[in-house]
Protein backbone atom coordinates (compact mmCIF):
# COMPACT_ATOMS: atom_id res chain seq x y z
CA UNK A 1 0.00 0.00 0.00
CA UNK A 2 1.98 2.99 -1.24
CA UNK A 3 -0.92 5.18 -2.37
CA UNK A 4 -2.44 5.73 1.07
CA UNK A 5 -1.08 9.28 1.44
CA UNK A 6 0.88 11.64 -0.76
CA UNK A 7 3.70 11.49 1.80
CA UNK A 8 3.80 7.67 1.64
CA UNK A 9 4.04 7.80 -2.15
CA UNK A 10 7.04 10.15 -1.89
CA UNK A 11 8.81 7.87 0.61
CA UNK A 12 8.14 4.79 -1.49
CA UNK A 13 9.57 6.54 -4.55
CA UNK A 14 12.82 7.14 -2.64
CA UNK A 15 12.91 3.50 -1.51
CA UNK A 16 12.44 2.36 -5.11
CA UNK A 17 15.30 4.59 -6.32
CA UNK A 18 17.63 3.20 -3.65
CA UNK A 19 16.70 -0.40 -4.47
CA UNK A 20 17.31 0.14 -8.18
CA UNK A 21 20.61 1.94 -7.51
CA UNK A 22 21.72 -0.84 -5.16
CA UNK A 23 20.79 -3.50 -7.71
CA UNK A 24 22.75 -1.72 -10.44
CA UNK A 25 25.83 -1.41 -8.22
CA UNK A 26 25.54 -5.07 -7.23
CA UNK A 27 25.32 -6.22 -10.86
CA UNK A 28 28.35 -4.10 -11.83
CA UNK A 29 30.49 -5.25 -8.89
CA UNK A 30 29.47 -8.91 -9.15
CA UNK A 31 29.97 -8.81 -12.93
CA UNK A 32 33.49 -7.41 -12.57
CA UNK A 33 34.35 -10.04 -9.97
CA UNK A 34 33.11 -12.87 -12.19
CA UNK A 35 34.86 -11.37 -15.21
CA UNK A 36 38.15 -11.13 -13.28
CA UNK A 37 37.84 -14.73 -12.08
CA UNK A 38 37.24 -16.03 -15.59
CA UNK A 39 39.48 -13.74 -17.64
CA UNK A 40 42.50 -13.69 -15.34
CA UNK A 41 42.55 -17.21 -13.97
CA UNK A 42 45.94 -18.86 -14.07
CA UNK A 43 46.27 -21.02 -17.20
CA UNK A 44 50.01 -21.74 -17.21
CA UNK A 45 51.23 -23.45 -14.01
CA UNK A 46 54.65 -21.89 -14.53
CA UNK A 47 53.27 -18.39 -14.14
CA UNK A 48 53.15 -17.55 -10.44
CA UNK A 49 53.00 -13.72 -10.53
CA UNK A 50 50.53 -11.55 -12.43
CA UNK A 51 51.70 -8.56 -14.41
CA UNK A 52 51.99 -5.38 -12.36
CA UNK A 53 51.21 -1.81 -13.30
CA UNK A 54 51.50 1.33 -11.21
CA UNK A 55 48.55 3.55 -12.14
CA UNK A 56 45.69 4.19 -14.51
CA UNK A 57 44.73 7.87 -14.24
CA UNK A 58 41.46 7.73 -16.26
CA UNK A 59 40.24 4.71 -14.28
CA UNK A 60 41.12 6.32 -10.94
CA UNK A 61 39.29 9.52 -11.91
CA UNK A 62 36.25 7.51 -13.00
CA UNK A 63 35.94 5.47 -9.80
CA UNK A 64 36.24 8.68 -7.78
CA UNK A 65 33.81 10.84 -9.75
CA UNK A 66 31.10 8.24 -10.42
CA UNK A 67 30.41 7.38 -6.72
CA UNK A 68 30.30 11.11 -5.89
CA UNK A 69 27.71 11.67 -8.62
CA UNK A 70 25.67 8.66 -7.46
CA UNK A 71 25.68 9.80 -3.82
CA UNK A 72 24.80 13.35 -4.89
CA UNK A 73 21.84 12.11 -6.93
CA UNK A 74 20.58 9.92 -4.06
CA UNK A 75 20.91 12.86 -1.68
CA UNK A 76 18.90 15.11 -4.01
CA UNK A 77 16.11 12.53 -4.34
CA UNK A 78 16.00 11.96 -0.58
CA UNK A 79 16.03 15.67 0.23
CA UNK A 80 13.10 16.38 -2.09
CA UNK A 81 11.01 13.59 -0.55
CA UNK A 82 11.86 14.54 3.03
CA UNK A 83 10.95 18.17 2.38
CA UNK A 84 7.55 17.00 1.20
CA UNK A 85 7.08 14.70 4.21
CA UNK A 86 8.39 17.15 6.82
CA UNK A 87 6.75 20.33 5.50
CA UNK A 88 3.48 21.39 7.09
CA UNK A 89 0.73 22.94 4.99
CA UNK A 90 -0.45 26.35 6.21
CA UNK A 91 -3.30 26.66 6.89
CA UNK A 92 -4.16 22.96 7.28
CA UNK A 93 -7.47 21.56 6.16
CA UNK A 94 -8.03 19.85 9.50
CA UNK A 95 -6.26 19.77 12.87
CA UNK A 96 -6.08 16.81 15.24
CA UNK A 97 -4.23 16.75 18.54
CA UNK A 98 -2.96 13.24 19.33
CA UNK A 99 -2.05 12.40 22.92
CA UNK A 100 -0.34 9.16 23.80
CA UNK A 101 -0.72 7.79 27.31
CA UNK A 102 -0.22 4.46 29.02
CA UNK A 103 -1.70 2.54 27.32
CA UNK A 104 -3.85 4.08 24.61
CA UNK A 105 -4.47 7.23 22.58
CA UNK A 106 -6.64 10.33 22.76
CA UNK A 107 -7.64 12.18 19.55
CA UNK A 108 -8.87 15.75 19.93
CA UNK A 109 -10.46 17.76 17.12
CA UNK A 110 -10.22 21.30 18.59
CA UNK A 111 -12.16 23.08 15.86
CA UNK A 112 -15.18 20.80 16.23
CA UNK A 113 -14.79 20.15 20.02
CA UNK A 114 -14.69 16.40 19.40
CA UNK A 115 -12.69 13.95 21.51
CA UNK A 116 -12.04 10.27 20.91
CA UNK A 117 -10.29 8.24 23.59
CA UNK A 118 -9.41 4.58 23.75
CA UNK A 119 -8.78 2.27 26.67
CA UNK A 120 -6.28 -0.55 26.97
CA UNK A 121 -7.29 -3.32 24.57
CA UNK A 122 -9.97 -1.20 22.85
CA UNK A 123 -8.26 0.83 20.11
CA UNK A 124 -9.63 4.32 19.39
CA UNK A 125 -10.41 5.46 15.85
CA UNK A 126 -8.69 8.41 14.18
CA UNK A 127 -10.98 9.57 11.36
CA UNK A 128 -9.45 11.60 8.51
CA UNK A 129 -10.98 13.06 5.34
CA UNK A 130 -9.64 11.81 2.01
CA UNK A 131 -8.00 14.37 -0.26
CA UNK A 132 -7.54 16.95 2.51
CA UNK A 133 -4.43 17.73 4.55
CA UNK A 134 -4.78 17.06 8.27
CA UNK A 135 -2.24 18.52 10.67
CA UNK A 136 -1.32 16.21 13.53
CA UNK A 137 -0.02 17.68 16.79
CA UNK A 138 1.54 14.79 18.68
CA UNK A 139 2.41 14.76 22.41
CA UNK A 140 2.69 12.30 25.29
CA UNK A 141 1.25 12.70 28.77
CA UNK A 142 3.67 10.36 30.54
CA UNK A 143 6.51 8.44 28.84
CA UNK A 144 7.88 8.29 25.30
CA UNK A 145 5.50 6.59 22.85
CA UNK A 146 5.71 6.19 19.09
CA UNK A 147 2.87 6.97 16.68
CA UNK A 148 3.20 4.45 13.83
CA UNK A 149 0.91 3.81 10.87
CA UNK A 150 2.62 1.12 8.75
CA UNK A 151 0.41 1.68 5.70
CA UNK A 152 1.34 5.37 5.73
CA UNK A 153 5.07 4.52 5.88
CA UNK A 154 5.28 6.93 8.81
CA UNK A 155 6.42 6.83 12.43
CA UNK A 156 7.01 9.69 14.86
CA UNK A 157 7.89 9.78 18.58
CA UNK A 158 5.45 11.18 21.13
CA UNK A 159 7.63 12.90 23.75
CA UNK A 160 6.44 14.38 27.06
CA UNK A 161 6.65 18.17 27.05
CA UNK A 162 7.36 18.39 23.31
CA UNK A 163 4.83 18.77 20.51
CA UNK A 164 5.71 17.12 17.19
CA UNK A 165 3.79 18.59 14.27
CA UNK A 166 3.32 16.87 10.90
CA UNK A 167 0.53 16.31 8.44
CA UNK A 168 -1.11 13.65 6.29
CA UNK A 169 -2.87 13.97 2.96
CA UNK A 170 -4.78 10.69 2.48
CA UNK A 171 -5.28 9.77 -1.16
CA UNK A 172 -7.75 6.90 -0.76
CA UNK A 173 -10.35 5.71 1.69
CA UNK A 174 -9.89 2.69 3.90
CA UNK A 175 -9.10 1.45 7.38
CA UNK A 176 -5.44 1.31 8.43
CA UNK A 177 -4.12 -0.10 11.72
CA UNK A 178 -1.69 1.87 13.86
CA UNK A 179 0.24 1.13 17.01
CA UNK A 180 2.80 2.35 19.47
CA UNK A 181 6.27 1.34 18.27
CA UNK A 182 8.17 2.38 21.43
CA UNK A 183 8.18 0.01 24.40
CA UNK A 184 6.36 1.98 27.08
CA UNK A 185 5.44 -0.48 29.79
CA UNK A 186 3.35 -3.47 30.76
CA UNK A 187 0.55 -3.13 28.19
CA UNK A 188 2.59 -1.69 25.35
CA UNK A 189 1.48 -4.52 23.03
CA UNK A 190 -2.16 -3.45 23.45
CA UNK A 191 -1.54 0.23 22.66
CA UNK A 192 -3.02 0.31 19.18
CA UNK A 193 -5.40 2.51 17.21
CA UNK A 194 -7.16 2.60 13.85
CA UNK A 195 -7.03 5.26 11.15
CA UNK A 196 -10.20 5.41 9.08
CA UNK A 197 -10.10 7.56 5.95
CA UNK A 198 -13.51 8.56 4.61
CA UNK A 199 -14.94 10.92 2.01
CA UNK A 200 -15.92 14.50 2.83
CA UNK A 201 -19.61 13.77 3.40
CA UNK A 202 -18.95 10.83 5.70
CA UNK A 203 -16.37 12.88 7.60
CA UNK A 204 -18.80 15.76 8.15
CA UNK A 205 -21.52 13.34 9.27
CA UNK A 206 -19.12 11.64 11.70
CA UNK A 207 -18.14 15.01 13.22
CA UNK A 208 -21.77 15.98 13.65
CA UNK A 209 -22.57 12.68 15.32
CA UNK A 210 -19.61 12.96 17.69
CA UNK A 211 -20.39 16.59 18.51
CA UNK A 212 -23.91 15.64 19.47
CA UNK A 213 -22.78 13.08 22.05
Amino acid sequence: MVDTTSQAAAMFAVWRVFVIAGAVVYVIVAGLIVFSIVAYRRRDPSVVQAERFHSNIPLEIAWTIVPILVVGALFAVTYAAERHVESVVTPPGEVVRVIGFRWSWRFLYPREHVAVEGVTGVPPELVLPVGRTTEIRLVSSDVIHSFWVPSFLFKRSAIPGRENVFDFTPTRTGVFPGRCAEFCGTYHAHMSFVVRVVDAQAYAAWLRARSAT
